[in-house]
């Protein structure tokens, strides 16, 4: 009994070692993918609104 019981032993530490290295990855995606996002949306965004100020600012004259 205690051969197969070295034997899981044996195939458990390389599926906890994926699973840390897929929870890694997940974790650095989670962590990153938000800022990039946020980056490019904030840096497209930043001219639209002064253009829309002017738009309002012609139309009242």
């Amino acid at each position: 009994m205690e051969s197969s019981s070295s034997s899981k032993k044996g195939t458990e530490p390389s599926a906890h070692r994926w699973t840390n290295i897929m929870g890694t990855v997940i974790a650095m995606i989670t962590l990153t993918l938000p800022v990039f996002v946020i980056a490019y949306y904030s840096s497209n965004k930043a001219d639209s609104p002064s253009s829309q100020l002017h738009y309002l600012n012609d139309s009242r004259k």
